[in-house]
This record gives structure tokens, C-alpha cells and sequence, in this order.
């Protein structure tokens, strides 16, 4: 089952990072290269506990909508949000966020399986990852450079 680690250092506070992570409009536009928007749910603002939300994003060609719903949340050091429906077997992301010195030290752990069995494994090990890891990467980028402007 792949897994995806990611740290992110962001010179800005643990609460801004936190607060910007779960931010629908920040989420939007950081992917706005698969046309990704909140379509159900909440759809607008920040997601809280409890809260749910349905993406819509081109991805691979296709368009595909992802439910996910926020099962912890621990301000300002961690949330996680699970995949309730979507394309894939089952999804976990974690995200956590600790001080460090001047900077907030924000981890992602994206924890998925692809489905279709062997099939989805030979994916994950061709495309599925790297693309999913890409992906992360440049929503990352985007988060930081935004915490990084208002501090």
C-alpha cells in the first residue's frame, strides 16, 4: 500500500498553516491546474471537524469526484481526512504541523490504495505515485508561498 511523506518547512506560525490547510478557496486555487472545486459539502471557508466535502478535478483525463470528511482535528497541529467516496480503494491524508524555531514544520502522510487489485499496484508503481506525490508538491508550494506573504 503506498504511502506518501511529505515535509514542508513555512516560515509562518503553526495556527496560519493549519488555518490555510483546510482552507476550501486556498485548496482551489493551489490546484487549479486539474480545475479542482468544491461541488458538495462545504464549499467555501474552512473545513472543521466533522465537516465534509466533494471534490471535482480532471485528473488523468477524466473527471472525477473524491468525498472526503475531516475524522480528526486537534487545532493548530493536526487534522485528517478520509475518503468516504472516490476513485480509490481508500485514502487517508494526514496533516500535522509542529513549531520549529521561526517556521511551522508541516507533514503530510497521504495514505491510499489504488483499486483493481494487482492491476491498480502495477499503476501506483508506473504513474499513480509520482503523479499523486507531484500533485501534493505543488499544493505545498502554493500553501507556504501564501503563509510566507502575510507573515
Amino acid at each position: 500500500m503506498p504511502i506518501i511523506r511529505l515535509e514542508t518547512r513555512i516560515i509562518a506560525s503553526p495556527e496560519r498553516c493549519f488555518d490555510l490547510a483546510r482552507d476550501v478557496g486556498l485548496h482551489q486555487r493551489s490546484t487549479a491546474s486539474t480545475r479542482e472545486r468544491a461541488v458538495a459539502g462545504v464549499t467555501s471557508g474552512r473545513l472543521g471537524p466533522g465537516d465534509w466535502v466533494t471534490w471535482e478535478a480532471i485528473h488523468f483525463g477524466l473527471r472525477l469526484r473524491l468525498t472526503s470528511r475531516i475524522t480528526q482535528f486537534d487545532p493548530p497541529h493536526r487534522f485528517i481526512d478520509v475518503m468516504v467516496r472516490g476513485p480509490f480503494e481508500r485514502l487517508e491524508h494526514v496533516h500535522e504541523f509542529s513549531r520549529s524555531g521561526d517556521a511551522t514544520e508541516m507533514r503530510d502522510l497521504f495514505d491510499y490504495a489504488s483499486p483493481l487489485g494487482i492491476l491498480g499496484r502495477i499503476a501506483d508503481a508506473l504513474v499513480v505515485r509520482h503523479y499523486l506525490e507531484r500533485f501534493l508538491q505543488k499544493r505545498n508550494a502554493y500553501l507556504k508561498e501564501v503563509a510566507e506573504q502575510g507573515s
